[in-house]
């Protein structure tokens, strides 16, 4: 289990627009990974919509914002089109780096048990350390926690 204080796990992955994302190449840059269930579900595009309200302030702050999912990036990109979303969308269809960062996880709907996503953040600081984690996030007023902390760990 990956704890705050800890060097962050090792991150490339395709985005859409045939781009790569690397964690590597961030650094001197907060970063905020929001791990998500599932491109166009009502919870995933609220959250996804609310950290693209506040992008001028995470930019502000120098945080780049990363949703990581399974969806494929072809999923990704007409998520971002249809809800004019400005954040980073990796995919991770492998689940390599969901397992890494212990989002991968067993989950129970209506009593059936089944893989997915647990939504979790990860701030990690400039140095690639993990600065705060928050698992099983509820999205309501989560973005503005998200924000306070960027801003905690730059003051």
């Amino acid at each position: 289990m990956l704890e705050e204080g800890k060097k962050a796990p090792a991150i490339t992955l395709a985005t859409d627009g045939d781009d790569k994302f690397r964690l590597s190449d961030q650094k001197g840059s907060a970063v905020v990974l929001f791990f998500y269930p599932k491109d166009n579900t009502s919870g995933c595009t609220r959250e996804a919509i609310e950290f693209t309200e506040q992008i001028k302030a995470f930019d502000g702050e120098k945080a780049i914002i990363v949703g990581i999912s399974p969806d494929s990036v072809k999923s990704h990109g007409k998520f971002r089109a249809d809800h004019g979303l400005k954040v980073v969308l990796a995919s991770d269809e492998e689940k390599k780096i969901l397992s890494k960062y212990g989002v991968w996880v067993e989950k129970q709907m209506y009593g059936r048990k089944y893989m997915g996503v647990e939504r979790s953040t990860f701030l990690i600081d400039k140095t690639g350390k993990i600065a705060r984690i928050w698992r099983k996030v509820k999205v309501p007023g989560h973005v503005d926690e998200v924000l306070e902390a960027v801003r905690e760990l730059n003051s």
